[in-house]
């Protein structure tokens, strides 16, 4: 991590006591040496970073709705060529696009889909805490079997969440994406490496980082890293990457 970048999100911000998603942002941007422009798709993320008048951002900065992050990344990588084909601009801002598995794996899996179809180049990153956090726990495609959600609630009959989580790296891999890779918010050093990899890739390319969540998944706000790695260790959330040479 580049300890000479001045810190691109402030500390004031809203987020719960004990939440990893400042942490993975900070990692993601302090592994980036160049200017970057942030797209932020709805979520946790968004509402706790941009409490209206204030702002916890210190770079530019987009917020997109939960269905169109992709879109908005695409149209700033098309803007940039523009402006570096008329000489407005010498370099284009690395693009870092935010969301969470609400904002990724179902309602903006659309946009992004497009994205690394059209081969934008941009980096998109995703804090998977396994539901839909922001609105009180709802299930999403990213919860697990068997989990306990808002919408899908355990008891003597019921053992929850009947749906197994959607596979979005093999999803994404699907669209021939040169990198892409599984991270962990209990191992920042392991996701600093992937970032920096994934900023040299000329195209899209895409992280998936564990986030648990100790409003929702009901544990002690100290205990973040402890339940993190846990689930690595148990492979429930193994971490790796998947490189793909050009087609």
């Amino acid at each position: 991590m580049n300890k000479k970048l001045t810190e691109r999100l402030a500390p004031g911000h809203s987020t719960c006591t004990g939440c990893g998603i400042p942490v993975i942002v900070r990692t993601v941007l302090n592994s980036i040496q160049e200017p970057v422009i942030i797209v932020n798709a709805t979520g946790c993320l968004e509402v706790t970073t941009t409490v209206y008048p204030f702002t916890a951002w210190k770079i530019p900065y987009i917020h997109s709705a939960f269905e169109n992050a992709g879109a908005t990344a695409s149209g700033i990588e098309t803007a940039q060529k523009i402006l570096l084909k008329k000489g407005k601009i010498k370099k284009p801002a690395r693009i870092v696009a935010f969301g969470g598995d609400g904002g990724t794996y179902d309602i903006g899996l659309q946009s992004l889909s497009g994205a690394l179809e059209r081969g934008h180049d941009f980096l998109y990153v995703c804090y998977d805490n396994e539901g839909y956090m922001n609105t009180g726990g709802q299930r999403s495609s990213a919860s697990p079997y068997g989990a306990e959600t808002q919408t899908t609630p355990s008891s003597r009959e019921n053992i929850g969440n009947k749906i197994e989580r959607k596979d979005v790296m093999r999803i994404v891999a699907a669209h021939n994406v040169k990198y892409l890779a599984q991270a962990n918010v209990a191992y920042p050093e392991d996701l600093a490496k992937k970032v920096k990899k994934a900023v040299k890739i000329d195209g899209p390319s895409f992280i998936l980082v564990l986030q648990p969540c100790t409003n929702e998944w009901k544990f002690p706000s100290s205990r973040y890293v402890h339940y993190g790695k846990t689930a690595t260790e148990t492979n429930f959330w193994p971490l790796f990457e998947i490189e793909m040479e050009s087609i």
